[in-house]
């Protein structure tokens, strides 16, 4: 495992990314805002709001489905993925009160959340925040990087996971769209 990773995302009048949208899609909203700055291992910028997470271990993938992973996703950072969605999720109660077993039944044997997200690499790219342990409001912090031309196919894609049986789980998550000037 690599060392873990602090990144905050923070919305005000300053970042890379413009902010298109915000939809709440389960939960309560987040305050508009013009822009985002994402930065990783140092302080955040003041702002209207930051979410703070940590990259980590893959807790619920299998050998197979890292290697899988790491064989077909390019990286972040790519010139041409000018798009990018941020969107913090927090499980319900029920979720946490499964075993670790239980939790990977129905995050892949089930809702197959990696094969779903599999069908879509290499156009978009991907990466996890875990922010449970740190107290914010989001369990997880998740964030994709696409080209314009992909953005159909993530939406497919949020289609298709919002329609498994994990996202019944899901109390709050938010989507955030933004452009890279």
């Amino acid at each position: 495992m690599t060392r873990p990773i602090p990144v905050s995302f923070t919305a005000g009048a300053s970042g890379d990314w413009h902010i298109l949208a915000i939809h709440p899609v389960a939960g309560p909203p987040l305050a508009a805002a013009a822009r985002l700055s994402v930065t990783s291992g140092e302080a955040p910028p003041p702002g209207l709001w930051t979410l703070t997470g940590s990259t980590s271990n893959a807790r619920y993938a299998t050998r197979a489905e890292t290697d899988g992973l790491a064989a077909r996703q390019q990286g972040l950072g790519r010139p041409a993925a000018t798009r990018a969605a941020l969107i913090p999720i927090t499980k319900n109660p029920d979720w946490w009160a499964l075993a670790q077993d239980e939790r990977r039944a129905i995050f892949e044997e089930r809702s197959r959340h990696t094969a779903i997200g599999m069908d879509y690499l290499p156009a978009i790219a991907r990466r996890l925040h875990h922010c449970r342990e740190l107290g914010g409001p989001f369990d997880f912090l998740t964030w994709f990087e696409f080209s314009p031309e992909a953005e159909p196919a993530f939406d497919a894609m949020l289609s298709r996971l919002r329609a498994t049986e994990e996202w019944r789980f899901v109390a709050a998550e938010v989507d955030i769209r933004l452009a890279r000037d």
